[in-house]
């Protein structure tokens, strides 16, 4: 029996509530986990789990909408997220998001064309002391300069995987 995209992602949505339960407190893991998976939260899957959750779709809608780190659009294996805060544009910031953009070849806001990388702005990352940060997935690098650009970039292109960055990383620090 052929399974479709949209019977597949209704059989993870359920696996996921089951996991989290079926309450309203579950619906930004529920979200972070198609996220994960399909890298993007599609109207449909808004609505299955509105239904899963027995909660309003607008509600859902609301809640992808408002957080930078959900998303109804299609984005790369390794999201980039450069945060803009004052105190990173006083660090350098706009050195460090040129360099990404040149070395990527896209602006933020867009994805590159072969799926691996997306450039995107964050309002605050939590390391104003140790700024310019930028986040890639759920990995943080702190006081980034145009020159570690690369070097994370490269990182990136090693190892390709949802969990890449973070387990490069640890390889790294065991060695």
């Amino acid at each position: 029996m052929l399974v479709t995209d949209r019977q597949r992602l209704r059989e993870d949505i359920a696996v996921w509530v089951a996991r989290f339960g079926a309450r309203r407190s579950s619906l930004i893991p529920v979200l972070q986990e198609i996220q994960a998976k399909y890298h993007q939260i599609s109207d449909h899957a808004m609505q299955v789990v509105a239904d899963h959750l027995d909660i309003h779709p607008v509600e859902v809608y609301s809640v992808v909408t408002f957080y930078a780190f959900l998303n109804e659009g299609y984005h790369g294996k390794f999201v980039i997220r450069l945060c803009r805060t004052v105190s990173c544009d006083m660090a350098g910031k706009s050195r460090v998001a040129r360099q990404l953009e040149n070395d990527l070849g896209i602006a933020f806001g867009q994805s590159t064309k072969d799926g691996k990388f997306s450039l995107e702005w964050a309002s605050c990352i939590g390391m104003c002391d140790q700024g310019p940060a930028l986040l890639v997935n759920d990995q943080v690098f702190p006081a980034v300069t145009p020159e570690k650009v690369h070097d994370i970039l490269q990182l990136c292109r090693k190892s390709f995987g949802p969990l890449a960055v973070h387990q490069a990383n640890h390889r790294e620090a065991r060695q």
